[in-house]
């Protein structure tokens, strides 16, 4: 297997850029062509027009993790049991939520601004499960989700049959109000194809050491080096390949699969003309969307990530989404399979982020947990603010919340992390 991204296939190639050759100096550099380090490359070429920024990428800018996520822009999440109305851990769900709807107006800006077309329905997505005791509590969850301004209804039986074209879905909330779907590598390409002229990217460029150099930072590649008065990192919970250690995050390794288009009777009637989503309300549980052009994504593999998936593993992964696949649609097989790869996302022990100042001049944020197209779209615009000394109540609530949580060293951690990746499958495996 070829490990190719469905989502990039279909948006297409975007342009090549060179490697970083011989010593260079800029005012910025932004390690990381993500989400969150083009979105503060935009930032900085608006707020500093006169000033150089760099932008470095390992491999290819815009194909990384931020292209290969299953396309949810996130405004309100699923409360947890304990921040329901009433109980204690609502204040902190209101302040999340109200970041989550920042961020969420932050890509409809973007797209706005930088005319990006990448297929986004602003109809909202279902939080679906195939065991009722998954989804519990809900008239507390509906009235928790309408008090943070979501739009939320709950569905079942019959109607929710018709909407899904699945018998396989017990009850589902749908969540409207800032909740998005989109095809993820068109959205973080046009952010990397409508890049400022003052903003120089370098790909394939791997930062191998990051030290300070009097009053900035030089950052050395295999080919050349940058020197910069101020770096953002934005790597995601690779932090420590660029020398930042201890954030308290860590990277979960995903798969996904897309279908071919389904052009028969059976399927076009079954599926009508509207896309929709489906998050688990289980980490371990399976995400599932209709595409246009009736192509069904199936993510329903979850793990510690320790190492690269080899092709027999990402084969075996396959089966897995096929499985789900058949569950939910009769009929379909693995001949049905077009696209198959793998991704990552960063975690943290307390879902939320690492974000601040790791020393002077440099700043981190990481730490998406699943939620990083429109939170890593809105923390390139905070990081930038913060680096530069603006203050902001918005920056504040995401500075409040940035507590990732300790995380014990290796390899009791690597043990750790695998043990309870497991146990959450094993947890899920009736909504996987």
């Amino acid at each position: 297997m070829d490990n190719r991204c469905g989502w990039i296939a279909l948006a297409g190639e975007a342009a090549a850029h060179p490697r970083l050759q011989g010593r260079q100096a800029s005012d910025w550099l932004i390690i990381g062509g993500g989400i969150t380090g083009l979105a503060a490359a935009h930032t900085l070429a608006a707020r500093f027009p006169g000033q150089r920024i760099i932008l470095l990428d390992r491999q290819r800018v815009a194909q990384g993790a931020s292209a290969r996520n299953s396309g949810f822009a996130v405004s309100h999440e699923m409360p947890a049991p304990g921040e329901l109305l009433g109980k204690p851990g609502f204040a902190g769900f209101e302040v999340a939520s109200r970041i989550g709807v920042a961020a969420g107006l932050e890509v409809r800006k973007r797209m706005g601004e930088l005319a990006i077309d990448c297929e986004y329905d602003d109809a909202g997505y279902h939080f679906a499960v195939h065991q009722p005791a998954h989804l519990q509590q809900v008239d507390a969850v509906l009235h928790t989700l309408q008090a943070v301004g979501a739009s939320a209804q709950y569905l079942e039986g019959e109607p929710l049959q018709q909407r899904l074209g699945s018998a396989f879905y017990s009850r589902a909330i749908h969540c409207a109000g800032g909740n998005a779907l989109l095809q993820p590598a068109k959205y973080v390409r046009g952010l990397a194809d409508s890049l400022p002229a003052g903003v120089e990217v370098f790909e394939h460029s791997a930062v191998l050491s990051l030290r300070r150099a009097g009053q900035g930072w030089q950052a050395r590649t295999e080919a050349g080096e940058v020197v910069a008065g101020q770096v953002l990192a934005c790597v995601g919970a690779f932090l420590p390949r660029v020398g930042v250690h201890h954030s308290g995050t860590f990277a979960l390794e995903l798969s996904a699969s897309i279908t071919r288009p389904l052009t028969e009777p059976h399927w076009q009637n079954l599926f009508g003309e509207r896309a929709w989503g489906v998050l688990s309300t289980l980490p371990g549980g399976a995400t599932l969307r209709l595409l246009p052009g009736r192509r069904l994504l199936i993510r329903n593999t979850v793990e510690y990530r320790q190492r690269d998936l080899k092709p027999g593993q990402l084969q075996l992964r396959q089966q897995q989404h096929v499985q789900g696949l058949q569950k939910r649609f009769p009929g379909l097989g693995a001949q049905d399979i077009e696209y198959t790869w793998t991704g990552h996302l960063s975690g943290t022990r307390s879902g939320e982020p690492c974000f601040g100042r790791i020393d002077q001049g440099l700043h981190a944020v990481a730490g998406c947990n699943g939620s990083g197209v429109a939170r890593g779209t809105l923390w390139g615009r905070l990081l930038v603010e913060m680096a530069s000394g603006a203050e902001s109540p918005l920056l504040g609530d995401v500075l409040a919340q940035a507590q990732p949580g300790y995380l014990p060293p290796r390899p009791f951690f690597d043990i750790g992390a695998s043990l309870r990746m497991a146990w959450e499958v094993h947890r899920a495996q009736h909504e996987r």
